[in-house]
Parts: structure tokens; sequence; C-alpha cells
């Protein structure tokens, strides 16, 4: 904790309680249980200072900046009445009733943090929501995601801001494949991923460049720390750096843990420390930060509690020195 409230930088957690009513079925690895653990550990009495926000829903037309009308309303169709069993989208994604407003309250989380962050109401903010986003792409939900929340922030800030340059920066284990896919067709977004190669969903190869805009840092599986953070210096900040971004948001996943039971990393939460220090330097000191996965809950809570710590105390090194 810092030593005064003086010493806080402004910073946002922003939620809403119906986030917590997506309701996969039991057993689902993507329970509200995450965001209650999450909410647990960001307490008033564990985390003073923070400015506590309620996002209120996106509309049809955010979600459309990225995301056709016609998928975004085919989906919104299939949610079942309260009562009624879930329905599948694919193998690890299901619509419950309640899961298109918390959906559509994650993306209006990521909004709420770019206009404080744009309009000076605060310089950081971390956006508490599920479902995640990353792995939903413009035509297909998928990997528990029904909207790409990152994405459709980008697009958000470019266009309620007139911003031309924006990045998203992604830390989950797994590669986020619909933010990629932004990537593909903006030259003006930059989408870089650092993630364990060969599992879900087989995506985000080296090799894959875009218009210079795309770094993917694809690791094996036991990847420790000091390999991850080795990894993440020299290969996806230069690019950040480079690609002088007006401003930064970032795809926080904490399944990079060594206890999280979904992939093969051996992290641990001192290094969601080191990355967030390191966004913040290359982002100047202000940036959005939404979460996508982490699904060993008291993994989960320390690493998110850690990552939101230096949202709120670190004095960054950003500015001219960066370029970004």
């Amino acid at each position: 904790m810092a030593s005064n409230e003086e010493a806080m930088i402004p910073t946002a957690l922003i939620s809403h309680p119906d986030c917590l009513m997506h309701q996969p079925p039991a057993g689902h690895p993507e329970s509200a249980q995450r965001l209650e653990r999450i909410l647990d550990a960001l307490a008033p009495e564990s985390m003073p200072g923070l400015i506590r926000l309620e996002a209120q829903k996106c509309s049809i037309e955010d979600l459309t900046r990225f995301h056709p009308r016609e998928l975004v309303e085919g989906i919104m169709k299939l949610e079942p009445q309260a009562g009624r069993h879930c329905y599948q989208l694919d193998p690890d994604t299901y619509l419950s009733h309640g899961s298109i407003n918390a959906a559509m309250h994650a993306v209006g989380a990521i909004k709420a943090g770019i206009d404080g962050v744009m309009t000076g109401a605060f310089k950081r903010a971390f956006c508490a929501t599920r479902p995640p986003g990353h792995h939903a792409q413009a035509k297909m939900p998928m990997g528990f995601c029904l909207w790409n929340t990152a994405a459709i922030g980008a697009m958000y800030a470019r266009h309620a801001y007139g911003l031309k340059r924006v990045a998203i920066v992604d830390f989950d284990v797994h590669h986020g494949n619909g933010s990629q896919e932004l990537a593909l067709s903006e030259p003006d977004i930059f989408y870089a991923s650092i993630h364990q190669s060969g599992i879900y969903p087989q995506s985000g190869f080296e090799a894959e460049t875009a218009f210079g805009n795309l770094v993917n840092v694809p690791l094996p599986s036991e990847t420790d720390g000091q390999t991850w953070r080795a990894a993440f210096e020299e290969k996806i900040l230069p690019a950040l750096q480079a690609f002088e971004a007006e401003f930064v948001i970032v795809s926080a996943g904490f399944d990079g843990h060594r206890l999280d039971p979904l992939a093969g990393f051996n992290l641990e939460v001192d290094d969601y420390r080191w990355v967030t220090q390191r966004l913040l330097d290359a982002a100047d000191g202000q940036l959005v930060s939404s979460l996508e996965g982490g699904y060993h809950l008291q993994a989960l809570a320390a690493c998110v509690s850690a990552h939101v710590h230096i949202l709120q105390t670190y004095q960054s090194r950003g500015g001219e020195n960066t370029g970004v």
C-alpha cells in the first residue's frame, strides 16, 4: 500500500454487478467466482483511494465498431430466458440469461475508462468485468468471449477522441486471436501478445507482422518469469515505443501464473507487478486495463491486486524518452 493517499495516482476501478450474471454451466472455469474474488480483494478496506465507478451498458452501435450488426443482433436473440438452460455457442462459450447484459457492461466499462483518462478524470483504470473478450473475432464469439472488449475500446478511442494510433498489449497466456484480427485490418492499431505456444486457440505466430503493427511472442510451456520478462523487454516494448501510440489498452490475463489450471507458464505475482510497471513507463503513465483470463481463484485475486496496486502507486518513468 502507498504510505498515504496523496502519493496515489488517480486510478479507477470500473465494474458492474451485472457482470456476475453471466452464468456458464457448473464447472466451467470462467465462473462468476472469478469476479467475486477480485472484487473482494479490491474492497475499499484493502485498496483505499480507488475511484470506484459502475459501468453503464454500451450501445449496439458501440459493438458494431468491430462486430457486424447482424452478428450482434443474432447473438442477442439466442440469449435464454430466465430459468432456461444455457445456449452453447461453441465447445467453450455459452449464453445464459444475463450474459448479454454482462458483456455489454464489460464494453461499457472500457468506454468509461477511456473517457476518464482522455478527459483527465483519472490517469489509469482497471475494468473488473466478465466475460473476457480477446478471443472474440469480428464474426464469431469463441473462447469464453462474446464481444471483443479491447478491440471495441480501441475503435471507440479513435472515434470518440479523434485518435489515430491506438495500441493493445495482451499478456494473457492465450493468444488474443480476435484482437489480432483488428490489427490485420487496421494499420494504425497495434497489437502485441506474449503467450504460450501450442495451446488454445493455436494462433499467434512470430512470423505474423501485418503492417508492422503486430508482434507475437509465443513461448513454450514451463516458461518462467525471467524468460518471460526478457522476451517482453526485448520484443514487445521496443515495438510499442516505435509505434508511438496515442493511447494504450491492456488485455490483462493472469492465467500465466504457475497455479493456473488452463496453461503451463510458471509466472509469479511479482511478474505481473513488473509488467504493469513497464507498460506504465511505455504509456507515459496513462492506460486502461481490462480483465481477460485467470482461473485459479486465489492466484487470480493476488495477481489482480498486485496489478491494481501498481496502477495506483507507481510513478512511471514515461514521457518524451519512451517515444509513446
